[in-house]
């Protein structure tokens, strides 16, 4: 397991989760949720994000269907991967696996008490979290870096 904390998103049309890991990568917490409509200042807020938690690398959620394959919103957020990519160079940007994160993650809330309503500002986070935590467990099961990494065309 490589030693350093990461930064995990997770991409939505209107918020973006953001989480982050501590140095050892054991537990993943929430950091915000960022405005996702406005994408200018959306990569800039992700950029400071990553600027102040000095990340390993950031990962995205890629959401893929229930049988691996890919769809509009998987090309979105490869799209917006690309460009986040760019704006945190030299940090390494890698997409992993989201399925079920969001659905995971809002039954988190909902057996955690909080109402639907009252954790709509939240469930990108948790989602976040979900993302990362499973990409530190893959990453601690196979040795490897989770998911595929995300070249940066200058």
């Amino acid at each position: 397991m490589r030693r350093g904390r990461r930064l995990a998103v997770d991409v939505g049309d209107a918020r973006i989760g953001v989480a982050s890991c501590d140095p050892d990568g054991v537990l993943a917490t929430p950091v915000e949720t960022v405005p996702g409509r406005d994408l200018p200042a959306a990569y800039r807020r992700l950029a400071a994000l990553t600027e102040e938690y000095e990340p390993l690398e950031v990962l995205v959620g890629l959401p893929r269907s229930l049988h691996g394959g890919e769809g509009p919103a998987a090309a979105r957020v490869r799209g917006f991967a690309e460009k986040l990519a760019r704006r945190v160079h030299p940090v390494p940007v890698r997409l992993v696996d989201e399925r079920m994160s969001t659905v995971t993650a809002s039954q988190n809330l909902r057996a955690a008490g909080m109402s639907s309503r009252r954790g709509r500002s939240v469930v990108d986070q948790v989602a976040a979290v979900v993302i990362l935590q499973s990409a530190l467990e893959a990453e601690r099961a196979s040795g490897v870096a989770p998911g595929e990494s995300v070249e940066v065309a200058m």
